[in-house]
């Protein structure tokens, strides 16, 4: 009964008027950022930072999270028709959606993408649903050093996970440790790390930061990128799928949406290693295994299904925990931190109605995709023949306005133009920026943890050992670190990225 209660609740928000456009309006941001290749969910939620502080929290919240689930769906459509995948975790639609395509059947592989993705999307949001309250009962019990063995754990989780070498992530976890620490202490309320700087008292500013990273330097870096100009398949034809091509599909569609589901819910895991996974393992159980990438309807189902359930499960950790799974979670945190809200368990209590509203629109916004996506694959496709480089001057005139409103401090444009050559050398070095900004979104907490956990245990550093659950995080890290410097699981892990 009290899980009626709490979906009633979250319905009496998000059908509200002015949550309903907001809900709309990440919607089709979403499918239009995730239509267009390299400008991504994450790039986006990092430029509208600055206007959702104008919003409620809520309002806010529903409006990036549509975006990041709205992303996934746009991606499959300029993936089947032009083989250009608008998001990372449509890349893997690419192998049999274009060939169906270029077969005429272009319509069934965009209806089953549809379709796949619009139950897992559900499936994923019920799930949110069950798990949340029990999981954030559990984390309410956690004190100082369970939360920091579980930010460890979960630094450790993305960098196993990161894409490249894991000597980059590790140094790029690093690099956003030390970033995050800039500014006054927690304790003492000295400055550090600010270089004599007044501006950067408060910390470097992460609105800043991430529009510099996500924003600028990977406008710029795609910039280089030679755009492939393909001609859209022709007749597309009816669009829902035949009888038989939906009983093809079942399986796959719910192997993908329980992977996508677990594998979401991982630090750096999430929609890309979701439909990659699900890919694999269709291939792995199916009967006639050639018949992948040469237009099998599964190999567009699983994928699509898996990196929906991925997108939506991530807000799992985010939610219950106050741990970003990946960079657009990290994103979401720095919203709701800039908003007054501290991150964790305790926003289900303090604040239901932000919570049970933000999952109750997941169900929305899933009905209005679905709606939205089919009928308009014309226009869609049309967006990807925008010149890429008539995008660059605006989003950085954009990225300038936004990273000045925040705080009107001329410091924040200079720390934003600085960490914009940084992001880029490390793009062009291979060097995955994913670690770096959850490095500096936990960073501060993981400090403040370890300080007060010290401090109860008198300078003990065996706290962390003697208590049963951060015993567990810290074993299953080291677990982690074992496997991945094994020879042969690091040789598999190697092979798996460059796929």
């Amino acid at each position: 009964m009290e899980t009626l209660g709490n979906i009633a609740l979250g319905l009496s928000v998000a059908i509200t008027p002015i949550n309903l456009l907001y809900c709309f309006v990440g919607s089709v941001l979403g499918t239009m950022v995730g239509v267009l290749p390299g400008v991504g969910p994450v790039t986006t939620v990092a430029l509208l930072l600055p206007i959702s502080f104008t919003l409620e929290p809520v309002s806010a919240m529903i409006m990036l999270a549509g975006i990041y689930y709205g992303a996934q769906y746009g991606g499959s459509t300029t993936a089947i028709l032009i083989r250009i995948p608008g998001e990372s975790s449509s890349v893997v639609t690419t192998i049999d959606g274009y060939q169906m395509a270029q077969q005429g059947r272009a319509g069934p592989a965009l209806g089953i993408a549809a379709l796949g993705s619009f139950f897992a999307g559900c499936v994923a949001t019920l799930l949110i649903t069950f798990a949340a309250p029990p999981l954030a009962a559990i984390a309410l019990q956690f004190g100082p050093p369970e939360y920091f063995s579980l930010m460890l754990c979960g630094l450790v989780a993305s960098v196993v996970l990161a894409r490249g070498s894991v000597v980059k992530a590790i140094a790029m976890v690093v690099v956003g440790l030390l970033l995050g620490l800039s500014g006054n202490d927690v304790n003492s309320a000295v400055r550090r790390f600010t270089f004599g700087v007044s501006g950067l008292a408060d910390g470097i500013e992460f609105v800043a930061l991430s529009m510099a990273i996500y924003g600028i330097a990977e406008v710029a870096y795609n910039l280089e990128k030679k755009s492939e100009q393909m001609q859209a398949a022709t007749g597309i034809g009816r669009v829902w799928p035949s009888t038989a091509d939906i009983r093809k599909c079942i399986p796959s569609i719910l192997r993908g949406t329980a992977l996508g589901s677990v594998l979401g819910v991982l630090p750096g895991g999430g929609a890309l290693l979701a439909s990659f996974a699900a890919y694999t393992l269709e291939k792995k159980v199916a009967s006639h295994p050639r018949t992948f990438g040469n237009g099998d309807i599964r190999g567009v189902a699983a994928p699509e299904s898996a990196n929906n359930a991925g997108a939506q499960t991530s807000f799992v950790p985010m939610l219950t925990l106050g741990i970003p799974s990946n960079p657009t979670m990290a994103l979401m945190i720095g919203a709701l931190m800039v908003h007054g809200i501290a991150p964790g368990p305790q926003v289900m209590t303090s604040r239901p109605e932000l919570f049970w509203g933000l999952v109750a629109s997941m169900w929305i916004g899933n009905f209005m995709l679905v709606v939205l996506n089919l009928p308009l694959v014309g226009l869609w496709v049309k967006l990807v023949q925008i010149p890429y480089r008539l995008l660059f001057p605006a989003i950085v005139a954009f990225c300038c306005v936004g990273a000045y409103t925040i705080n009107a401090n001329v410091t924040d444009l200079y720390v934003m133009a600085a960490f914009t050559v940084f992001g880029y050398v490390c793009l062009k070095l291979d060097c995955e920026p994913a670690p770096l900004i959850l490095g500096f979104v936990l960073g501060p907490l993981m400090e403040e943890n370890l300080r007060r956990s010290m401090l109860m245990s008198r300078g003990d550093p065996m706290v962390f050992v003697n208590e049963r659950i951060s015993l567990g995080f810290l074993v299953v890290a080291a677990a982690l670190l074992i496997v991945l410097v094994a020879p042969a699981i690091r040789a598999k892990r190697n092979e798996a990225m460059t796929e």
